[in-house]
């Protein structure tokens, strides 16, 4: 049943309109509702923006948004009360190229857990890649490429990511 939920998720609902636009009408809500019900874990209240790719293994807590055009793969947490910005990219896996005889699209992947704690503000075009750990409370600037877990209460920004500042 997930399957065919995520389906129509994908087909009919991925990119019908935000809920700023008069013309809206249920399509905000019905994103949030498939999401909801096709990922592995969600909690209340999900706010599923326009063009979000959200894998069925993915896991949402209460009232976390998910970005216009965001990407979140498989083996991905997210807490209560996150936002983030459009075009967001969280992964979980990364090509193996260890090996120099064989090409590295043919090697597989690695697969990690990447985690998103609580209260965490993600901004607009931030990359998150495979394996990170983000803290409770954090602010990633727009544009930022996290390579590295991120301390609680941090404010990190630039590629890669670094920390300039701690929310007071």
């Amino acid at each position: 049943m997930k399957k065919i939920l995520f389906a129509i998720y994908l087909i009919f609902f991925k990119n019908t309109p935000e809920d700023y636009r008069p013309y809206a009408l249920f399509f905000p809500r019905m994103r949030s509702v498939l999401v909801k019900a096709y990922t592995k874990q969600c909690g209340k209240k999900p706010r599923v923006k326009k063009g979000a790719e959200v894998s069925p293994n993915a896991i949402i807590g209460d009232c976390s948004e998910l970005g216009t055009r965001c990407m979140v793969q498989a083996n991905v947490s997210i807490g209560n009360n996150v936002i983030m910005g459009p075009d967001v990219k969280i992964y979980s896996r990364n090509h193996k190229y260890d090996r120099l005889d064989i090409p590295i699209q043919q090697q597989g992947k690695n697969h990690y857990k990447t985690t998103i704690a609580n209260d965490v503000w993600i901004g607009a075009n931030v990359i998150i890649t495979a394996g990170c750990t983000i803290g409770n409370h954090v602010i990633i600037a727009a544009g930022a490429v996290v390579t590295k877990d991120v301390p609680d209460y941090a404010i990190v920004g630039g590629v890669p990511a670094k920390v300039l500042n701690y929310r007071k």
